[in-house]
């Protein structure tokens, strides 16, 4: 029997009239005209630019009965990511491996890509953001054990500061057996490509 589950984000939405206004404010702090030519929209783009990248959509879990007894690593690699690092609300952006191993149920496949975008369409760290995906599968799916690599490339670390450009930070996160078995953990992180 398939079992649905809706998943609403449950944040508090932004508000797009707000950020229009602090959008002025901030071109004209940067000493921009926010009403040149060039400009006079920006605030209004800007602001539902962050209120697409900050809401997540809704969608429905779908898990099926594991009837075949599958106890074998389900995984899904290359998941693109794209979130924003709170500390400089700029973009981080890359891929997200995320696996299990089945128990009593499966998972729809698209949904692992949709657990991923619903963290990562928030203010985030990657630290976190690795740990929330991984937390979530293991209390909404009861796997006998989850594992989650994001490879990211942070703009606020490319574009600024050390200015190291094509840099990937490497976060994992690992639980049940994928964390306790070694041959499991071996297994998944070479699926995963990380070595």
């Amino acid at each position: 029997m398939t079992a649905q589950l809706r998943v609403v984000h449950g944040r508090t939405g932004v508000d797009v009239e707000a950020a229009r206004r602090a959008v002025t404010d901030l071109l004209v702090a940067l000493g921009r005209d926010p009403d040149s030519e060039h400009l006079a929209d920006t605030p209004r783009r800007v602001a539902h630019a962050y209120s697409e990248l900050l809401t997540p959509r809704e969608f429905d879990l779908t898990t099926f009965p594991n009837e075949e007894g599958y106890d074998e690593l389900v995984l899904a690699r290359s998941i693109p990511v794209h979130s924003l690092c709170e500390h400089h609300l700029l973009p981080f952006h890359g891929v997200a491996h995320v696996g299990y191993l089945p128990g009593e149920r499966i998972l729809g496949l698209s949904k692992l890509a949709r657990v991923v975008e619903l963290f990562a369409r928030d203010l985030q760290v990657q630290e976190r953001l690795t740990k929330q995906v991984a937390d979530w599968l293991r209390d909404h799916l009861a796997p006998k054990g989850v594992g989650v690599v994001i490879e990211a490339e942070h703009m606020c670390m490319s574009m600024r500061g050390v200015r190291a450009a094509g840099s990937r930070t490497v976060t994992s996160a690992l639980q049940g057996a994928l964390r306790e078995d070694p041959r499991s953990r071996q297994e998944f992180f070479a699926l995963a490509g990380v070595s």
